[in-house]
């Protein structure tokens, strides 16, 4: 047998370098599993705060009588505006900007919602007066039993525009 044959089988395994590059493996597996977690995380859509059986979307407003035709009232714990119109209508505005989802407050002297984040301007109705807001505030459904409104802000319904469908009106008795 040669000599540096003999020298290779006499030198020990480099055992010391193997487990690193063992190590370095297993963490790198790990980096990239969390990698993939948090991309999965991210792209999967944000579950529902309410559940079905929740009832605390459902918010009662108040008596019919109780609100002045042309007129807003706020709901702090639903976040929403009840609007009624001048033909006795009604309809639960959100009260987040479409543009960039600042707080919108109403504007009594004016009549409109104005956005104080970039000057998007609202009507009674929802409707987009003053852009950059791109479509009308969302709205939140209205059932009106007994003369009492109840308000579902389970979900808002996302609009391009005001349509009179989505008011709400009290069923006159035939």
């Amino acid at each position: 047998m040669s000599k540096k044959a003999q020298e290779k089988k006499s030198e020990p395994e480099p055992a010391r370098r193997s487990f690193l590059t063992t190590l370095w493996i297993i963490l790198g597996g790990v980096a990239l599993a969390e990698f993939i977690a948090v991309a999965f995380a991210f792209l999967r859509p944000p579950k529902s705060k309410a559940r079905a059986g929740n009832t605390d979307s459902i918010i009662t407003a108040g008596a019919v009588e109780s609100f002045a035709p042309n007129s807003i009232t706020a709901f702090v714990r639903g976040k929403f505006y009840l609007a009624r119109l001048e033909d006795g209508g009604f309809l639960a505005l959100s009260r987040t900007c479409t543009h960039l989802g600042c707080t919108v407050p109403w504007v009594e002297a004016e009549m409109k919602f104005a956005c104080p984040c970039h000057g998007s301007a609202f009507d009674i109705t929802g409707n987009v007066i003053e852009a950059p807001a791109p479509r009308a505030l969302d709205y939140y459904p209205i059932t009106i039993e007994n003369k009492i409104i109840k308000v579902n802000t389970r979900e808002p319904i996302k609009r391009s525009t005001y349509k009179v469908e989505q008011v709400t009106y009290l069923k006159k008795k035939v």
